[in-house]
């Protein structure tokens, strides 16, 4: 093989390394806004399930 597909062989790599870091990096950023929403919903769900309760009795 020449130099210069062994070049741009590098080139091509490099890019897909750069690609999966960035997809690594906003695969964390997902996670973390799950577990955000995650948490909000449980609070929603206790604040329903309270409200019911209180209904109830009524």
């Amino acid at each position: 093989m020449s130099a210069e597909l062994f070049e741009e062989l590098e080139v091509r790599i490099v890019s897909l390394l750069d690609a999966l870091n960035e997809l690594k990096l906003e695969n964390g950023r997902l996670k973390e806004e799950n577990d955000r929403l995650s948490e909000e919903r449980g609070g929603f769900k206790t604040r329903i399930d309270s409200i019911l309760k209180r209904l109830e009795g009524v």
